[in-house]
């Protein structure tokens, strides 16, 4: 029996214990009637509405730069090429085809499509690969020249006579570039050229061999002349040897390249985890290597730039008369290095510098258009650029962790390949990676002991 103390202590326990039971109630009750007011204190307040961003300025007008090729009902509406660019009249007996990939901004793919023809590039070896991820909205005419992503099927096959390819959705660049290799192994191409869409080409009619040129000793060649000689030469069986296998030629660094098919499939392809930049970086130390050989070629004169000519019709035009009036543009009897090929120079010369100057970066002009309002597979052009940012930055990411540093000079700190994934991130402590080599040490001396008793 309990002591009257002890008693009245039970109690008081007790009592208190349902006090605190109280006001917790009390507490849940009052939380429950005030969560659905936070942030709107007042309950007859219409709901929150969302907050927008300012609305853009109008964008500019997009006017076509080959206004000749827009009215043209056929190929022969078109200049003629001067017979020194001319592709040759029967096709070499090698495979030559030129991919290039396009995403957004139709006058600088239409600028380096011209710039090929007119440099000799066959016209049907030329496969634009659209990967635009608007599936046949292009095809069918459904997009307009101030979209971004606007590409015109007619004037490209129909006018300037070159293939189309679409790709089934948007692809990264790293996906792009494993599709031109798919797509060189499903035709059974042992060779394939890439180039870049803001790269334009212009045969070297200045050229003059200086007995350094493994390729040509020939005085004049175009730009494709030369391109077939280097293939020729960098395809031969014993090319490359002893350094290794060829797996690619690059012009004016890579803004042409010309890749031996078997080796990037040998290499495994472009990693697809790495989607923009790095990748390069990724996919090139990973062929060196291997054993892999790249080395430098030239061709002709290849431009980085971010704008467009204004008219594409000068790419054609050779005459050597001093009148440069519109009328006259077609009058003048073509000549080789003409003042008029020198003015071209002159354009692609200034538009390059200004790309390099440019403060806000090289590659604003990826996200310069911004119409299109309305019509199939619509983006926000701004939100469409942030997204991409945005997968660069991951891609970045995944490099720095596959490699466990940061630059492109793999093979410079003693990686090989097989290291991928298996590295201590050169930024982490000293004391992390003596840790790890310490477990490494421990594990090899134990396969070592376990070796010599078996």
């Amino acid at each position: 029996m309990l002591s009257p103390a002890r008693s009245k202590r039970t109690i008081f326990a007790f009592l208190a214990l349902l006090l605190v039971l109280s006001l917790f109630s009390a507490s849940r009750t009052n939380l429950r009637d005030k969560i659905p007011n936070i942030g709107n204190p007042d309950k007859d307040a219409p709901p929150p509405k969302p907050l927008y961003k300012p609305d853009p300025p109008p964008p500019p007008e997009i006017k076509d730069n080959f206004p000749l090729a827009a009215g043209a009902k056929s190929p022969k509406d078109l200049p003629p090429i001067p017979q020194w660019n001319r592709p040759p009249s029967t096709h070499v007996k090698e495979e030559t085809p030129l991919f290039i990939g396009f995403t957004r901004n139709w006058r600088l793919l239409q600028q380096v499509v011209v710039s090929y023809i007119t440099a000799g590039w066959p016209p049907g070896d030329i496969y634009v690969v659209e990967n635009t991820g608007v599936m046949h909205s292009n095809k069918d005419g459904k997009l307009t020249i101030q979209n971004p992503f606007f590409l015109d099927h007619h004037r490209l096959t129909k006018i300037l006579g070159i293939n189309v390819l679409i790709t089934p959705t948007l692809l990264t660049f790293a996906q792009l570039q494993n599709f031109f290799t798919y797509t060189a192994v499903e035709k059974a191409w042992p060779q394939y050229f890439w180039a870049h869409m803001d790269a334009p080409i212009v045969s070297d009619e200045e050229f003059e061999p200086d007995g350094h040129e493994k390729e040509t000793s020939s005085p004049f060649q175009s730009a494709y002349a030369r391109a077939v000689e280097v293939l020729r030469a960098s395809m031969a069986p014993t090319y490359g040897t002893p350094a290794g296998p060829l797996a690619a030629r690059w012009f004016a660094y890579d803004r042409l390249s010309l890749v031996r098919t078997q080796s990037f499939v040998d290499a495994g392809g472009w990693d697809t985890l790495i989607p923009f930049y790095m990748t390069d970086c990724d996919m090139h130390e990973r062929l060196w290597m291997k054993n892999f050989t790249i080395e430098g070629a030239a061709a002709g004169k290849i431009w980085d730039v971010d704008t467009a000519l204004e008219d594409l019709e000068i790419l054609y035009l050779r005459g050597e008369g001093d009148d440069p009036s519109p009328d006259n543009k077609n009058k003048d009897p073509p000549a080789k290095n003409s003042w008029r090929y020198k003015d071209i120079l002159h354009r692609l010369d200034d538009m390059q510098r200004a790309k390099g100057d440019r403060a806000e970066g090289r590659n604003t002009w990826q996200s310069r258009q911004k119409g299109g309002q309305g019509e199939p597979f619509y983006r926000d052009s701004d939100g469409f650029e942030k997204g991409i940012q945005m997968t660069m930055d991951l891609g970045r990411d995944v490099y720095y962790e596959k490699w466990g540093r940061g630059p492109c000079n793999l093979r410079e700190v003693g990686l090989k390949d097989g290291d991928q994934w298996r590295l201590v991130k050169d930024w982490e402590t000293g004391e992390a990676q003596r840790l790890r080599w310490k477990e490494e040490e421990e594990e090899r001396k134990k396969k070592e002991k376990q070796g010599e008793s078996s």
